[in-house]
């Protein structure tokens, strides 16, 4: 049987404005989808035929209910799902400009609330694969602590660790240097780490991908991936690196592409005897990109981040 992968972090709605070239200011009609990196990665996951479980907090709101039956739906463990009685579930709301800008608010609500006593700690320590992807966990206590806290843990216990820092530019305006420092701890600790290459920059201040991936491992990441679009994945484990190239496909929607690619790494190594041994074989890691990088691109031709999710069949048709 394949491994099983938690993923813990944020689920929220994501309120999309869809009228076309406005602020929220003027915006009028919204569609309400379910959101949060790590939520994306279970549900890539789940899609392929793995098995994923999210930890978490909404509210016991219609929102949360909202969130944990779409969840439910996709046959993601939600056993580790927590309904918060106090606060309710957070939610975005974003419009976006003919020009690429976005208008963008962010009201935190219950995933900010994740703390140690939520946390059945030897429940989640029977999994064999842990992600940290969450783009809200570095934000705030009582998250940020509980967040490092279980990733420490499951470092002592000889887990994979999976990182994904997962920076959004909306939620660290003024704070970029405290996001750098709080994604170096992660890093640290992780054995695969996927960054983009705008994040890379951000974090190591490089503009070349081989010196900032040499600083990437220098802070103690073993095993990095650089997702560079339509260019590919620059790869490395300390000793050899290349780019894997991507499949060449007619874009219409990127979003969740890159939570995608992470869900088709761990799914792949989930199937592996031996995770961890899976990563140190640089022609078999290699193979895991590339298969990684077909699920990211498939994902680009659909719109929306779940439903546009392949199965592991459609991916080796691909």
């Amino acid at each position: 049987m394949d491994k099983s992968i938690l993923c813990i972090g944020e689920l929220l709605i994501d309120f999309f404005c869809t009228d076309v070239d406005i602020d929220l200011t003027d915006g009028q009609f919204f569609q309400k989808q379910a959101g949060g990196a790590p939520a994306n990665v279970c549900a890539a996951i789940v899609k392929l035929g793995g098995n994923a479980l999210f930890c978490g907090k909404v509210g016991n709101d219609p929102f949360g209910r909202f969130l944990k039956k779409t969840l439910d739906g996709l046959n993601v463990d939600t056993s580790l799902l927590l309904m918060d009685k106090q606060y309710p579930t957070t939610l975005a709301f974003v419009s976006r400009k003919d020009n690429g800008e976005r208008d963008f608010v962010f009201n935190r609500g219950a995933d900010a609330y994740l703390n140690e006593a939520d946390i059945n700690i030897e429940v989640v320590m029977k999994h064999d694969i842990l992600h940290f992807g969450s783009a809200t966990a570095l934000l705030s206590d009582p998250f940020q602590t509980t967040y490092f806290k279980i990733m420490k843990a499951a470092r002592e216990k000889g887990k994979l660790i999976s990182f994904d820092p997962n920076y959004r530019s909306d939620l660290w305006k003024g704070r970029e240097e405290e996001f750098v420092e709080l994604a170096k701890m992660g890093i640290r600790m992780a054995d695969f780490v996927k960054v983009s290459d705008e994040e890379l920059r951000i974090i190591t201040g490089y503009d070349d991908v081989h010196a900032g991936v040499s600083c990437l491992h220098l802070q103690g990441a073993k095993t990095i991936a650089v997702t560079l679009g339509k260019e590919g994945t620059f790869v490395s484990n300390g000793d050899n690196s290349e780019i894997v190239p991507s499949m060449k496909v007619n874009s219409i929607d990127s979003t969740g592409a890159g939570d995608a690619f992470v869900g088709g790494t761990l799914y792949q190594l989930a199937k592996s005897d031996n995770p961890k041994t899976a990563l140190e074989d640089y022609e078999k890691l290699k193979q895991i990109i590339s298969f990684s990088n077909k699920v990211g691109a498939m994902v680009c031709t659909k719109i929306g981040a779940i439903a546009a999710l392949p199965t592991e069949k459609e991916v080796l048709q691909f």
